[in-house]
């Protein structure tokens, strides 16, 4: 069985997301009201020179990109005109809670939604449209110039191969290397992301390695095509707080010697804080709230990123009690008229009831969706 193009799923396998497609919402338990934080728990790391992408052709331009499903009776969008673009050597954080939609976002990219999924708007890759690529078009995309990894290892490689063998099959469907040139880039890839003795685990099983060695095995199925981009859905999840931190200093320390673009998907904002340049917020297939990594976590203006700020625990400040957002992400066939907040939000007016807000520059590059915006 040939490994799917991106990092090991056998093909036809179910592929993990981040709850749209199935509508699992992840509810807060309390209720809070929203205001301005004490202080954020975690802050974010010293910000690199530029916060936007550059003035030339971008790696990724998104365009209005929006994705519904086909239930065979009707159409249920999940996706309501995403824009974004994304720099070679950027990090772009996209966070939210589980069916916000962010996952689907980047599926969409990768065509890996299937056939009852519709996808309009532009996706540009390096000025190239992509949006609407035959199948045999996206195989030469995917894995080798857009890459992706899922946030649980263990059911992304395949139980009755060794990782050695799914690494060397992923180098010869990317690179055309083959017998022992295979093996040795296979040897060089497990070494490069930091695996002892990689000449020996070329023999391990998946079982035998720890969830830590698992997602290095697949970060290192990523780089086999030597991609341009490289996605990281929840890369961290699964992993102790010192296997995290591992991680993603491998991730940094690879895209500082490749130059490719990154986007880490997540729903921890001190991993989003520690290692990007930019940050998108996402709430039920909407971009609400977008800036530079360190303005978003000093002045975040949607109540929305107030609200996942305000429930974090402020290590540094005086104890206070934790905020949490009242309610969950609606489902995507249960949306309000309005704003897709307004029934969680403290802030609301009468207009969030009846008007959805768009994405409009609060200041500089800081861009937010409210009526309302904090300030």
């Amino acid at each position: 069985m040939v490994t799917d193009l991106l990092h090991g799923f056998p093909q036809g396998q179910h592929i993990p997301g981040d709850g749209v497609t199935a509508a699992v919402l992840t509810p807060f338990m309390a209720q809070g009201a929203w205001r301005q934080p004490t202080g954020p728990a975690v802050q974010p790391a010293q910000a690199r020179p530029s916060a936007e992408p550059s003035n030339g052709t971008p790696l990724l331009r998104i365009r209005d990109l929006k994705v519904s499903f086909d239930t065979g009776t009707h159409l249920v969008p999940v996706l309501h005109g995403v824009d974004l673009e994304l720099a070679r050597g950027e990090t772009l954080g996209v966070v939210g809670e589980s069916g916000c939609g962010k996952s689907v976002t980047w599926m969409a990219v990768m065509q890996l939604l299937g056939s009852r999924a519709l996808i309009e708007g532009e996706i540009s890759l390096d000025g190239r449209n992509i949006a609407n690529l035959p199948q045999k078009a996206m195989t030469a995309i995917r894995g080798r110039r857009i890459a992706m990894i899922f946030q649980d290892p263990s059911s992304s490689l395949n139980p009755v191969k060794t990782v050695g063998k799914q690494l060397m099959e992923s180098v010869t469907l990317h690179r055309g290397l083959k017998g022992d040139a295979a093996r040795a880039e296979a040897i060089r890839l497990l070494d490069r992301v930091h695996i002892p003795s990689a000449a020996q685990r070329m023999r391990s099983w998946p079982h035998e390695l720890s969830g830590g060695m698992n997602q290095r095995v697949m970060i290192a199925m990523a780089l086999a095509g030597q991609p341009e981009l490289l996605v990281a859905d929840e890369p961290t999840t699964a992993l102790d707080v010192t296997i995290q931190a591992q991680i993603l200093d491998l991730l940094q320390e690879l895209q500082r010697d490749t130059g490719m673009g990154l986007v880490v998907i997540s729903h921890d904002l001190g991993v989003i804080a520690q290692v990007c340049d930019r940050v998108m917020v996402m709430y039920a297939g909407r971009v609400v709230e977008k800036a530079n990594a360190a303005e978003l976590f000093k002045h975040a203006r949607h109540p929305y990123t107030q609200g996942l700020i305000g429930a974090l625990p402020d290590l540094e400040g005086p104890i206070r009690r934790l905020e949490a957002i009242p309610g969950t992400v609606p489902a995507p066939t249960e949306m309000p008229a309005g704003c897709s907040f307004a029934p969680r939000c403290s802030h609301r007016m009468t207009r969030c009831q009846h008007e959805q807000p768009v994405l409009m520059a609060a200041q500089g590059h800081h861009f937010t969706a409210c009526w309302k915006p904090y300030s």
